[in-house]
């Protein structure tokens, strides 16, 4: 049996969404043609590669097997463009990119823009992840690069530095403590909580570091995402503790107000991880090092 690589694309895409519909937009694909492109492979082996359901489609065993062997094709293949792309430019070398806020809040733009400048022949996908979505990504083989905090577990990859993130206090404008230049933890852990779900890398450290102290935060609710906490807090629901990047590109409007917190733990490691530095394609290799360097062309 023979697979296009298109193909092989399109269903990774599935996978990774959980949806024919949004593999097909990521794709860049009509929703018919996606459908039966996947049936198309399903013919040739012979049994079904998804379960479908109304809440999505999953993969079964043979669509997990097939979901293995198409990124080491395609991993392969990137390999391959990367060194013929010396020889013949008419070949580009993509990289995969997943970094958290903290990183895209910081000089990460601009490392970028140095590198891709300095190679035309290299096309980038960048994606804002939580830090624990992209080391699995990167134990998956999804991505080749990452940048996330080293508060999540990291093992099995090959970490290198890549600055640090800290968290602050983020208050309603017109909330007591607002008037202060920085934040003590302990102040916060007596006012309600505007928290992310369990299981939140941040959020666990929060958590941990509030039980040192012998209290524990007070959720008034958990929402997703960095953009719902500080419209909670804006509308005086509670407080919250969000990485500084974050915080200050929230606080352009001027609903919340953000303030250091005066505690050692606050301040966060960013590293760059990668799966195998010895097997990342050469245009992936070669981001890596300039990220390494600081962003040096």
């Amino acid at each position: 049996m023979r697979f296009d690589p298109a193909d092989l694309r399109l269903f990774l895409a599935v996978v990774e969404t959980g949806s024919i519909t949004a593999g097909a937009e990521r794709a860049h694909l009509a929703l018919a043609s996606a459908s039966a492109r996947v049936k198309g492979m399903e013919d040739a082996i012979g049994t079904p590669l998804l379960t479908r359901s109304r809440a999505g489609a999953m993969p079964t065993p043979a669509g997990e097997a097939l979901a293995h062997h198409a990124r080491l094709i395609l991993d392969q293949t990137e390999r391959m463009r990367g060194e013929l792309a010396r020889y013949g430019r008419g070949l580009k070398g993509h990289v995969r990119l997943w970094c958290n806020t903290a990183a895209l809040g910081g000089r990460l733009h601009a490392d970028l823009a140095t590198f891709l400048t300095a190679h035309p022949d290299v096309d980038l996908d960048l994606s804002e992840q939580p830090s624990r979505q992209i080391t699995l990504a990167l134990a998956q083989g999804l991505i080749h690069l990452g940048i996330g905090s080293d508060a999540v577990d990291t093992r099995g990859l090959e970490l290198s530095p890549y600055g640090e993130d800290r968290l602050v206090a983020v208050l309603p404008p017109a909330h007591p403590l607002a008037g202060q230049p920085a934040v003590r933890f302990a102040d916060l852990l007596g006012e309600p909580f505007v928290g992310l779900p369990p299981g939140n890398a941040m959020q666990e450290l929060v958590g941990r570091q509030a039980l040192r102290t012998g209290a524990a935060p007070k959720y008034r609710v958990r929402v997703y995402g960095f953009e719902p906490v500080a419209v909670m807090v804006a509308a005086g629901v509670g407080v919250a503790v969000l990485p500084e990047a974050a915080a200050l590109r929230l606080a352009l409007d001027g609903g919340i107000a953000v303030r250091p917190l005066d505690e050692p733990w606050t301040r966060r490691r960013l590293v760059l991880c990668v799966r195998s530095r010895t097997t990342l394609p050469t245009f992936a290799r070669e981001l890596l090092e300039h990220l390494e360097a600081g962003g040096r062309a």
